[in-house]
């Protein structure tokens, strides 16, 4: 049975694993998972994860999880941009588990906790290489937006909530 809650700090280190899986399908490495995995955390891309906290818990957000029998198979957050805006971050899940309902479960609850928390609307960014998370994106109602940071190279997104 697939249930959903805010994540518990020892399960980070699966919510990683997951990313880098994910990611490596989607984009490669000159090398293996784990080469990929040592390669990205050398390179703080999982700083946020490393600090849910502040990034995350103390900036008006939630981070979740997604388990399947207990065990973490995708993940999603939101959090603050501005009293308005919430951005929609590590939306994730395990190739396995999409197209069953489980991506609109997670991102559900999110919208339903930024509703909660007086935000307006959902900003994310995503790669160009996504193409399944973007037809999702734009199928919970995410149209593309000028970039709103400095990475040119990502497809923004923005949703009234």
């Amino acid at each position: 049975m697939i249930t959903i809650r805010p994540i518990h700090i020892e399960e980070i280190p699966r919510v990683k694993h997951i990313i880098s899986t994910v990611a490596y399908g989607i984009f490669g490495f000159d090398g293996d998972l784990e080469d990929s995995i040592r390669y990205y955390s050398s390179r703080g891309i999982y700083s946020d994860l490393d600090d849910l906290e502040a990034h995350y818990f103390n900036n008006t957000g939630m981070f979740l999880v997604a388990l399947d029998d207990g065990q973490v198979i995708g993940s999603g957050a939101v959090r603050r941009m501005d009293a308005d805006t919430a951005e929609l971050k590590r939306m994730w899940l395990l190739e396995t588990y999409q197209g069953q309902g489980v991506g609109y479960r997670l991102i559900g609850e999110l919208f339903a906790f930024a509703r909660s928390r007086g935000y307006r609307r959902v900003r994310l960014q995503t790669s160009p290489e996504q193409v399944r998370a973007l037809a999702f994106y734009r199928k919970v109602g995410f149209y593309e937006i000028p970039c709103y940071n400095e990475d040119v190279t990502e497809i923004s997104m923005e949703m009234s909530l």
